[in-house]
């Protein structure tokens, strides 16, 4: 996992505490310059984009925030336009919102706001994204597939993501949603991924080095197939129960780290 970016990535479980002393969202304003912050708010994954951009414009403003915009991404038309670009050009805080992350890839996926936002994330800008936005951030994404349910040989779908978080596959409201089945199947399928649940109104904050720390109030669950044995998945049809051997599992609470290069918590020492 190479060091590609001066940038943070913060993603989040969804539904995040959205008062005004959510931790969270403070951790947003704070890294993108606090009153001087130029944030912007990216809509594309939801269908109700007048509305929630709202929500976010009036909630950020709140915390302080004076220029926080709001932007709607309808086509691929639009992921191509000139004052969108330039606004992702001069932001310091990018901001994708929930809603589903098949509509994020196959909206802005190669278009010139996709290179902008990778322009902005390797100079050193914050990209956050919560729920779909956050799935959307690594380089391969959970599209749709069963949850509460215990691992096995049910159908995941899964498509290519943004790319700004390699190695790694990220499942939200994980907790919530019963979805370390699903998870498991999926490093399962190629234990050259990790895994990383995060719970709602949690968040992994990765810096430039690829270590995150868990902000928020519930837990991030890790599973690392690095070290599988045995696993039935290949072999399995839909509704078998999966076996899998020696994968390894760290569930890290607020204020933990871990190092996703090499795959290991960070114990800090006090």
């Amino acid at each position: 996992m190479g060091e590609k970016s001066k940038g943070y990535l913060l993603l989040i479980g969804g539904a995040e505490d959205k008062s005004e002393e959510s931790d969270i969202l403070r951790k947003v304003v704070s890294l993108s310059g606090e009153r001087g912050a130029c944030l912007t708010i990216l809509t594309v994954a939801t269908k109700e984009p007048e509305k929630v951009g709202e929500t976010y414009v009036k909630l950020f403003s709140r915390m302080g925030v004076k220029d926080v915009t709001a932007i709607d991404i309808k086509d691929r038309q639009d992921a191509q336009k000139d004052y969108i670009i330039e606004r992702i050009e001069k932001s310091t805080g990018i901001f994708f919102t929930g809603g589903d992350q098949l509509r994020i890839t196959s909206l802005i996926g190669g278009s010139r706001i996709y290179h902008a936002i990778c322009d902005a994330y390797k100079r050193g800008v914050i990209i956050c994204g919560t729920s779909a936005g956050a799935s959307a951030m690594s380089d391969t994404m959970i599209v749709d597939g069963d949850g509460n349910e215990s691992p096995s040989g049910s159908l995941i779908n899964m498509a290519p993501g943004l790319g700004l978080l390699e190695e790694v596959v990220v499942d939200q409201h994980f907790a919530q949603r019963g979805r370390i089945g699903r998870l498991l199947t999926v490093v399962a399928s190629n234990p050259y991924v990790l895994g990383v649940g995060i719970d709602e109104d949690t968040a992994i904050l990765v810096n430039s080095k690829a270590v995150f720390t868990v902000e928020g109030s519930g837990t991030v669950t890790v599973i690392d197939g690095s070290g599988i044995d045995y696993t039935n998945v290949s072999e399995l049809a839909p509704g078998d129960p999966l076996a899998l051997f020696n994968a390894k599992i760290h569930v890290l609470s607020p204020g933990t780290s871990f190092d996703l290069s090499s795959r290991r918590p960070v114990f800090n020492k006090t």
